[in-house]
Order: structure tokens, then sequence, then C-alpha cells
């Protein structure tokens, strides 16, 4: 079964972002990150929209595995999602 697409929203800051981060690359798991303090104005603004749109809360991290939205680190949630 082909890996479905992962996106991480995060911040270089947040400890659990750190976490996921951590899982991901301890399972070879492929992974998009947009760690959106290091964006400036527009990039920014399009960052923190995209994030809204899966979160509205606009928490980190927020980890998008195919369909499925996962907002935190949640390790158990994240491993069902990716079959790991």
């Amino acid at each position: 079964m082909a890996q479905p697409r992962v996106m991480l929203y995060a911040l270089t800051t947040c400890s659990h972002c750190r976490n996921a981060k951590k899982l991901l690359d301890e399972n070879d798991i492929a992974y998009d990150i947009l760690e959106v303090d290091l964006t400036q104005g527009d990039e920014r603004t399009a960052a923190i929209d995209a994030v809204k749109k899966y979160n509205p809360s606009c928490t980190f991290p927020t980890l998008l595995i195919g369909e499925k939205v996962i907002v935190g680190y949640r390790e158990n949630e994240i491993k069902e999602a990716l079959g790991i």
C-alpha cells in the first residue's frame, strides 16, 4: 500500500512539533513541512491561512496524513494513520 501524502505544519520552537518530526524521521516517512515561524509577510499570511483551513484554532503541530487531520502530537493516532 502506498504511503499517503504527509504534510506537517509546525513551529521551530514547539516541542510537540519536534516530536512529530522525530516520529516521522525515525519511521522513514516522507513528508513535507512548513515551519510557519520561519515565514514572513505574505508567505506567513498564506501559511496561517493554510493551517486554519484544516485547524481553525491554528495550533501546532497540525499534521495532514492523506485526508486525515491530526492536531497536536498524538503518537498513537499518527502511527495508526500511517499504518506503522
